[in-house]
């Protein structure tokens, strides 16, 4: 009897023993998880407040990344507004009155199409604003070249201007010239050989030649024509030339970049050759333009009602002026017929010629 109660006792004892060290070993598993040490044996006034030095902790390091995402977010701010300070170096916004609409050096798809003359939108208004367009000069030159044989009832319409304010006098001065010309069969060339004369490099362009290339009278004679759009690579591999080209890829081809006076009578296919010309960038490389305009139908592939053809036409002239060509001569041919699209309108000839310098050509 008496070593069962020995027996029981030691037990409780052990019991005891064991109950505290797991609750002290479980107390310094706690402390220890949350960093702040202890002693092995009963908890401590520290291990005691855990519970608020952990709240505290918390709100402590919550602060802390509240304050970081301000500085990024501040940071972020500088960096956005320095990038947007060096965009507005490399772009400065443009002087004062600026144009409505820039000259665009730029490949383009189609022409901008000038506000209607009238709110009638009537052929009328429209051949009135573009007649008084055509005949009114812009600027004036001093001095022609090839008004000789501007007589009544011949073809001396073609002149370029030699004033020294521009710069083909200087050109030919310097032996620097270049002529292209554009004809379609048999066409006046006075002044061709007149630039000829005076040593400038001269082109005439004609698809009825028989040769391909032709030196004839100090002119270089090409068969080829100017178009508003290269030929079909397969179509030139079946005739193995081609005989019509744009005025860049003519350019290109005799390694040319620049022609002083460009003389063309394409027969109703200016329209076409001209925007062209302004969509692809093209009169940049042109001094002078000389163009025959035939004003008795809407020309190659220029659709639309005639108000609409009108407007175009106006337009197109409009990009001229744009590109800082002026007009400084017109001549209007009394032989032919008084048909505007097929009309009589305003008693307008059905062929004008015009010519144009460009004020801001500076080979």
């Amino acid at each position: 009897m008496g070593r069962e109660r020995l027996t029981w006792g030691l037990l409780l004892r052990v019991g005891v023993l064991l109950t505290g060290l797991c609750v002290c070993v479980h107390v310094y598993l706690e402390t220890g998880w949350r960093g702040t040490p202890a002693p092995l044996g009963c908890p401590t006034q520290d291990s005691q407040n855990w519970g608020q030095q952990s709240r505290t902790k918390a709100e402590a390091e919550e602060q802390e990344r509240s304050i970081k995402r301000r500085i990024s977010y501040v940071r972020t701010l500088k960096k956005d507004s320095q990038t947007k300070k060096e965009e507005d170096k490399e772009e400065p916004s443009p002087a004062c009155c600026p144009p409505l609409r820039s000259h665009r050096k730029t490949p383009r798809w189609h022409i901008d199409l000038e506000p209607w003359a009238a709110v009638s939108h009537s052929l009328e208004d429209e051949a009135k604003r573009f007649l008084n367009y055509i005949t009114t000069p812009q600027v004036s030159c001093a001095s022609l070249t090839g008004d000789e044989a501007a007589q009544e009832g011949t073809k001396g319409a073609w002149v370029a201007c030699l004033d020294p304010k521009f710069s083909l006098s200087h050109r030919i001065q310097s032996k620097h010239c270049r002529v292209y010309s554009f004809g379609l069969g048999v066409d006046d060339r006075t002044l061709e050989r007149s630039l000829s004369r005076a040593g400038c490099e001269v082109h005439c362009f004609d698809p009825s030649l028989k040769q391909p290339h032709l030196q004839q009278a100090d002119m270089w004679l090409h068969r080829l024509s100017i178009d508003w759009r290269d030929p079909n690579p397969a179509f030139v591999a079946q005739r193995q030339y081609a005989i019509t080209k744009k005025l860049a890829t003519i350019l290109n081809d005799f390694g040319h970049r620049q022609v002083d006076v460009l003389k063309a009578d394409m027969e109703s296919a200016e329209w076409k050759i001209l925007e062209n010309l302004v969509l692809e960038g093209v009169l940049d490389s042109v001094g002078q333009l000389l163009l025959e305009l035939h004003l008795h139908w809407a020309g190659f592939e220029v659709g639309g009602d005639d108000p609409s053809v009108v407007r175009y036409w106006f337009s197109l002239l409009k990009e001229l002026e744009r590109a800082n060509f002026r007009l400084f001569h017109v001549h209007s041919d009394p032989a032919k017929p008084h048909l505007f699209l097929h009309k009589n309108v305003l008693n307008a000839s059905s062929v004008y010629t015009l010519s144009w310098v460009n004020t801001e050509w500076k080979p």
